[in-house]
């Protein structure tokens, strides 16, 4: 028997015994795992926050680009996919007996391997969640500027640059929460505020009426253009549905033992999420095509002018859904960020820590925010190039990968189909996107 060495606490080096007890204890500090007494409906109101994010309101501007018989095939299409490729990444959660994916990394570690895994996971999660930050930065000051511009016409103008910084502020305080449960309550207000904001949206619509002059024919005056538009819109309503990069990490809060594992309850959640999902997304996005046609504006509530009373509180709404769902998607990466600080660099967990990490990673989605406002182009390109395979194709790579289904099975098919079609939709939606930040780059100015 060697003889037991003590070691100084700070001491990078580690006892073997003393190591299970560390890395336990580690992962109880960390966002994803410190909590996990979560019950069904947190999965239903994460998912809500997390899903029906602002892009609900740019949806009949997409259907403006994409025409009525594609545009209503695709927002189907999106919804059953995406809803089948979010079952497979619930299933997958603990398909080993004793192990739990509680991130979407590990799962691609176990499906690809140790190293490809991080490398092709990491990369594509981080664009999705701080893309959606940086969206949401911007969503967040551009709504707030219209809500103070519609409740006070006469007051003078406020750069936009300003309510980013008033937005980013409140964020500076919530991204001090430790973990998913703490913010549950921001994440339900966030989720009644979506409903609520998607309800005026088409009711507004209904209101105001078929307009005179409606036109359903495509805006653009060349086929080159048209098809450009078309495939930004692809990225648009990829946006829409964007919640699957963090749905293993709000799997993760959810108590499991052998009799009921966590898949049981959160599935439960993900059907009523996904319920409340198409009652936002279809009448908003089919409702208000069919009041304005191709004049409708990349945010619905833009072409709604009045009531006054009612845009002012639709876009207060909006401001206080976002709120809620840049914390949904910052969760895993300030996790992310906090496991590489502790573990690899090994940092002591803690206050100063955390309140240093996080609150650099707010500072920096804001800057970004205030500096490339373009929220249109911003939503196709990003929206194609991580949020089509993360959401529309991975989870089927993983499920083939790990369960082997029998070549030209219904399984093997469904996949084979759904992979095909993300990397379509990976492919052309940034083209457009980019191509619609050029457009506005023309007439941009820098921090106004």
């Amino acid at each position: 028997m060697g003889t037991q060495t003590t070691y100084d606490q700070n001491s990078t080096v580690s006892d073997k015994n003393q190591e299970p007890a560390k890395e336990k204890q580690i992962d109880d500090w960390l966002p994803i795992t410190s909590s996990r007494n979560a019950k069904w409906w947190y999965s239903t109101f994460h998912n809500v926050t997390a899903m029906v994010g602002a892009g609900v309101l740019s949806l009949p501007f997409a259907m403006s680009e994409l025409g009525w018989g594609p545009g209503v095939a695709i927002l189907v299409l999106s919804w059953v996919i995406t809803l089948y490729t979010l079952w497979q990444m619930v299933e997958m959660h603990e398909m080993v007996p004793g192990k739990r994916f509680d991130r979407y990394h590990e799962l691609g570690q176990y499906a690809f391997g140790e190293k490809l895994g991080l490398w092709i996971v990491v990369p594509q999660q981080l664009v999705v969640e701080v893309g959606v930050n940086i969206v949401y930065m911007v969503t967040g000051g551009q709504s707030l500027k219209k809500f103070h511009d519609t409740v006070c016409s006469s007051c003078k103008d406020i750069k936009r640059s300003y309510f980013i910084m008033i937005f980013a502020s409140i964020h500076f305080v919530l991204s001090q929460l430790p973990n998913f449960n703490s913010i549950s309550g921001v994440s339900l207000a966030a989720a009644v505020m979506s409903l609520s904001y998607s309800t005026i949206a088409w009711g507004a619509s209904v209101d105001k009426g078929v307009q005179a002059d409606v036109q359903y024919g495509y805006k653009s005056e060349s086929t080159a253009g048209t098809v450009l538009n078309f495939f930004s819109a692809l990225g648009d309503v990829a946006f829409a549905y964007a919640g699957h990069n963090v749905v293993l990490e709000i799997q993760a809060t959810i108590p499991s033992t052998p009799e009921r594992p966590s898949k049981k309850p959160m599935w439960k959640g993900v059907i009523f999420a996904y319920i409340i999902v198409a009652a936002c997304y279809f009448p908003v996005a089919l409702i208000g095509y069919w009041m304005f046609g191709n004049s409708v504006a990349d945010n619905i509530l833009i072409s709604l002018e009045k009531p006054a009373w009612l845009i002012a509180m639709a876009n207060m709404f909006v401001v206080i859904h976002v709120i809620g769902s840049y914390q949904i998607y910052a969760m895993p990466v300030f996790d992310m960020i906090e496991t590489v600080l502790v573990k690899k660099l090994h940092f002591t967990p803690g206050l100063r820590l955390r309140l240093i990490a996080r609150t650099s990673y707010v500072a920096l989605t804001m800057f970004i925010a205030m500096t490339f406002p373009f929220f249109g182009g911003l939503l196709g390109f990003f929206g194609g190039f991580a949020f089509a395979p993360t959401t529309y194709f991975l989870p089927c790579i993983m499920w083939l990968a790990i369960y082997k289904p029998k070549r030209f099975s219904l399984s093997w098919i469904t996949n084979w189909i759904c992979i095909i079609l993300g990397l379509m939709l990976m492919i052309f939606s940034p083209i457009g996107g980019l191509r619609q930040i050029i457009i506005q780059a023309k007439t941009y100015k820098f921090y106004s």
